[in-house]
């Protein structure tokens, strides 16, 4: 979606978990996350549009970028968004993601690959741009491939790759930028991604989002102590998957992020 189409919610957020302390939202592709005067034209934004559907004030603890769709956490007072911002900052948060990436990524790795702080031009206009490449770092493993029979470029199909990923590190746009790095970027990104494969996907599937979803958020509830494990959906990339031939079975992404992700697979 360009940022020049202002975002029409065509339905209520659906809401993936609520208790007297938090709530949990899938969050469509396209849509802020808060007011923001880099898009001055959008009128509709996820915590307004929670606050008054819920019927009450809602705070923000983290953050998707407006094209990436999936799961997102609020807490509902500025006490429990405090302890649910500490857990964060103690690396207690666990977050599962789904890209569709261009050819066939052949493995699975961790990739440690720095990376530059991104500035915007009016946002970040005084800030310093001389600053060292930061830590980044992501596990990732391909989970399914698709050819198919659309010329692209100069090849006569076009390969993609369904992908799993897990940040360690929270750098801008760091998914993004570790698969455009592997040389798999991600579909749908007009920043960091591939126009011809943006295309195809526009003109034969009416696909025009970034083919990312924040699936998955594991982390202790703030207050019980309760392991919470949040799955977003699908949604309007189900038809896509299942014309691919790829799942559309929660169970199945719940498996896969269980057994690839599990600690003792990661330890050093």
């Amino acid at each position: 979606m360009s940022s020049a189409e202002p975002f029409v919610l065509n339905a209520p957020l659906t809401i993936l978990y609520q208790d007297d302390f938090i709530v949990a939202i899938d969050k469509p592709s396209g849509m802020l996350v808060h007011r923001s005067f880099l898009d001055k034209h959008e009128t509709v934004f996820v915590m307004q549009t929670l606050r008054d559907q819920i019927g009450q004030h809602v705070f923000p603890v983290h953050r998707l970028d407006r094209p990436t769709s999936g799961v997102l956490l609020f807490a509902l007072s500025s006490d429990v968004a405090r302890l649910l911002g500490e857990q964060h900052e103690q690396k207690l948060w666990r977050k599962n993601y789904l890209a569709v990436a261009r050819g066939f990524l052949p493995y699975a790795g961790e990739l440690n690959y720095a990376l530059k702080e991104e500035l915007d031009k009016i946002a970040d206009k005084f800030s310093r741009d001389d600053k060292a490449p930061q830590e980044a770092i992501t596990r990732y493993k391909p989970l399914q491939y698709v050819e198919l029979p659309i010329p692209v470029s100069k090849y006569p199909a076009a390969r993609y790759s369904l992908v799993a990923m897990q940040p360690i590190t929270g750098r801008k746009h760091q998914l993004r930028r570790h698969l455009a790095h592997l040389r798999h970027p991600i579909v749908g990104d007009t920043s960091h991604g591939d126009g011809k494969h943006n295309a195809l996907f526009k003109q034969h599937f009416d696909c025009r989002r970034l083919l990312l979803i924040a699936k998955q958020l594991q982390l202790p509830h703030p207050v019980s102590g309760e392991t919470l494990c949040l799955s977003a959906g699908l949604n309007e990339l189900e038809p896509l998957f299942a014309q691919f031939g790829w799942p559309v079975d929660e169970h199945y992404y719940q498996q896969q992020f269980e057994e690839f992700f599990a600690e003792d697979k990661w330890q050093k």
